[in-house]
C-alpha cells in the first residue's frame, strides 16, 4: 500500500508573511487525506521565529490528523535555529530529499 505523499516547497524568507500561507497549505493537504507531508526547505534562505512557530502549529495539526510531517534540506541558519530551540528533537528532519524518500521507501517495504 503506497502512502499518499505531498511536498510543500517554501522559498525565500520563511517568516510571518509565508507562515499563514504555509499553514493553509497544510490544512488543505490534510483535507485531501494525505498520509505524509514533506516540507523541503532547499529554496528557503532564512527562517525566523514566526516561521518556526508555523511549523510547530503544522506539527500539532498533522499529529491530530494522523499525518506524518517530515522536513528536509535545511541550510546552516535553519539548522542553527533548530539546534538552539531544541526543535531537531521534536521534528523528523532529513539532510535532503533523497535521504527522506529512501527512508519512506524502507518503511513501506517493512509493512
Amino acid at each position: 500500500m503506497a502512502n499518499s505523499i505531498r511536498v510543500v516547497e517554501p522559498s525565500g524568507i520563511f517568516d510571518s508573511a509565508q507562515a499563514a500561507e504555509f499553514c493553509h497549505d497544510v490544512d488543505q493537504l490534510i483535507a485531501c487525506k494525505v498520509d505524509i507531508i514533506i516540507v523541503d526547505f532547499k529554496d528557503v534562505t532564512f527562517m525566523d521565529s514566526s516561521g518556526l512557530g508555523s511549523l510547530v502549529q503544522a506539527l500539532k495539526i498533522t499529529r491530530e490528523a494522523g499525518v506524518k510531517l517530515l522536513l528536509c534540506s535545511f541550510n546552516e541558519q535553519i539548522k542553527m535555529l533548530f539546534e538552539l530551540t531544541g526543535m531537531e528533537r521534536v521534528f523528523e528532519v532529513f539532510t535532503g530529499r533523497e535521504e527522506l524518500e529512501y527512508q519512506i521507501s524502507q518503511s513501506q517495504t517493512k509493512h
